[in-house]
């Protein structure tokens, strides 16, 4: 049975015509398969073209958490924990990332990895996922628009942040103005930037190692960083500088930061019901999150603790948007280069403001797609005729007001209880989508499909999924570890929770469901009653087959290999 037959008989179990359906006849430009039914909201907008969905793959989410915090991983854990807590951490989202785009391509449905985990794992787990990274989204919206704010201080620390807080919330509304399209025409241009801004770095960084800046006295650096050494620093104590500091504890505390720095990876996923054509931009989107890990993480990482010493005091403030304190400047300055640091604040500026984009898209459609299932107020559903879930971005335009709560002696307090309850919601989502993918696999094939039939398949297969799983767990276990036992201090309360608050906030979420549904529909859904045919778009199987079957001879292999990772 292949998958246009199946879904037609699907359909006609209830219905013999698409009078009778009330469907408007069916529409097949771009391979889409675009239903409209009487009475029903409108669609989103599906005006995100292949080079948006290919940037917002690569440089969508790179933002502070790699630009700023990886100083504070650097100076915790030294650069070889550092390295090798992203290389874990990335390929975990290569492996997510894969899961996803298999998911997203054969149903390109609005939610997403919320909707997955509703179909494939149990709605009471959809429910909590679905909340908990709306939630997320909705606090780190106001707290990456301060961030923007606190980079301007880097050239002005004599204005007050509520003028930045209120000129970068108006440049957010306006985005808004043009839908979806809007969102990734300023994902593509600043997506850009960052990724000149990276690559730039890495090849400054090379120079500066090699000795190559003639205002650098250091000369040749070579592996020195990696080595142990050891200094004094200003308040007289001894620091220690060596490739793995403060042992294993120092390893583990390197996870909570990656987590981080790759929070929206998994937004590719959530556009898909925005893309024009997901069957084609899809696929090649999430090849290119190999490339995003290999050279913006990994390779610029690996570059910066050679050329920058983890014992450096003025890593100490390397945390939210505090770049005086971002590594990326401060081994700039450390060369003695002029000018350029205050270049490489504007990206941090930039980038930052780029993640309060991605924020406003990602829980606005979140929200949509659970108050279309009835697990939201049923007004956060509407869409207006171009395409906007209005009142889900009124709700989180009003949640980005949240920033000028820094004008308050309490704001600092406030802000870090506000972004506990995100803190360890990207380790849960992307579990979920790991998850999804296994369990859609089990009843896929329960239900007498081949494998041969899904346009795309995860290049590492169900076996990738399952290792991403683990990997999750692992990362969660080592937050955990870190988060009872902090590096430097006695166990505290008050620190476990503010990273750990969003656990009992899911299980009570999940609990809530289960108790309104009065248990159903049991602790999973069985792999014979998952739903494969909801929100499946259509594309045509002999375009597929020719594309499969397209034969490549030994004279083609390097235009196979550029296939392979990039298309």
């Amino acid at each position: 049975m292949d998958l246009t037959s199946s879904h037609a008989v699907a359909d006609e179990k209830h219905f013999s015509s698409d009078d009778e359906k009330g469907l408007a006849p069916l529409a097949y430009g771009a391979g889409a398969l675009h239903e409209v039914r009487p009475g029903e909201p409108r669609d989103l907008s599906r005006a995100l073209k292949g080079r948006h969905m290919q940037m917002i793959a690569i440089g969508g989410s790179i933002g502070a958490g790699l630009f700023v915090g990886s100083g504070g991983a650097l100076y915790t854990g030294g650069p070889g924990s550092l390295l090798l807590g992203f290389i874990i951490i990335g390929a975990m989202m290569l492996f997510t990332v894969q899961a996803l785009g298999e998911l997203a391509v054969l149903f390109p449905v609005n939610g997403a990895f919320y909707m997955y985990a509703v179909r494939f794992i149990d709605p009471a787990w959809g429910f909590a996922m679905g909340w908990e990274y709306s939630l997320s989204w909705l606090v780190i919206l106001p707290f990456e628009i301060t961030a923007a704010g606190i980079t301007i201080e880097y050239w002005r620390d004599d204005l007050n942040i509520g003028i930045w807080v209120a000129v970068f919330l108006t440049l957010l509304v306006l985005v808004q103005f043009f839908a979806v399209r809007g969102y990734g025409e300023v994902e593509f241009v600043l997506g850009l930037v960052k990724i000149i801004a990276v690559i730039g770095f890495i090849f400054l960084g090379v120079i500066i190692n090699c000795g190559g800046v003639p205002s650098d006295n250091r000369g040749y650096i070579g592996a020195e960083y990696w080595h142990k050494a050891t200094s004094i620093d200003s308040t007289g104590e001894e620091q220690t500088r060596q490739a793995f500091k403060n042992g294993f504890k120092g390893f583990c505390s390197v996870f909570v930061t990656a987590a981080f720095a790759f929070a929206g990876t998994e937004l590719v996923g959530l556009a898909a019901a925005e893309a024009e054509d997901p069957r084609k931009s899809l696929p090649k989107a999430t090849k290119q999150v190999f490339w995003r890990i290999a050279i913006f993480y990994v390779l610029s990482l690996f570059i910066l603790g050679l050329i920058l010493p983890s014992d450096s005091e003025e890593l100490l403030g390397a945390s939210g948007a505090n770049t005086k304190a971002s590594p990326f400047v401060l081994a700039i300055k450390e060369a003695g280069i002029e000018g350029l640091p205050s270049v490489f604040n504007a990206v941090i500026t930039l980038s930052v403001i780029s993640v309060a984009n991605s924020a406003t898209f990602a829980s606005t459609r979140t929200l949509q797609a659970l108050a279309m299932n009835r697990m939201a107020p049923d007004f956060l559903k509407y869409v207006d005729a171009q395409g906007r879930p209005l009142w889900s971005i009124v709700l989180q335009l009003a949640f980005g007001l949240l920033a000028f709560i820094n004008e308050a002696d309490i704001g600092t307090r406030v802000f870090t209880w506000l972004l506990s309850l995100s803190a360890l919601n990207n380790l849960f989502v992307w579990a979920s989508i790991c998850l999804s993918h296994i369990r859609f696999r089990r009843g896929w094939a329960a239900q007498g499909h081949m494998l041969d039939e899904l346009p795309y398949k995860a290049q590492f297969g169900v076996i990738g999924s399952y290792i991403g799983f683990f990997l999750n767990m692992v990362a969660l276990v080592a937050t955990f570890y870190v988060s009872l036992f902090p590096i430097g201090a006695d166990p505290n309360p008050e620190s476990f929770f503010t990273t750990f608050l969003s656990l009992p906030i899911a299980i009570a979420l999940y609990a809530g469901w289960k108790i309104k549904t009065r248990g159903g529909p049991g602790l999973y859904v069985r792999s014979r009653e998952m739903d494969v045919l909801t929100g499946l778009r259509q594309f045509d199987p002999e375009i597929v087959d020719m594309e499969k079957k397209q034969k490549w001879g030994i004279r083609d292999l390097p235009v196979r290999l550029y296939h392979a990772v990039f298309i």
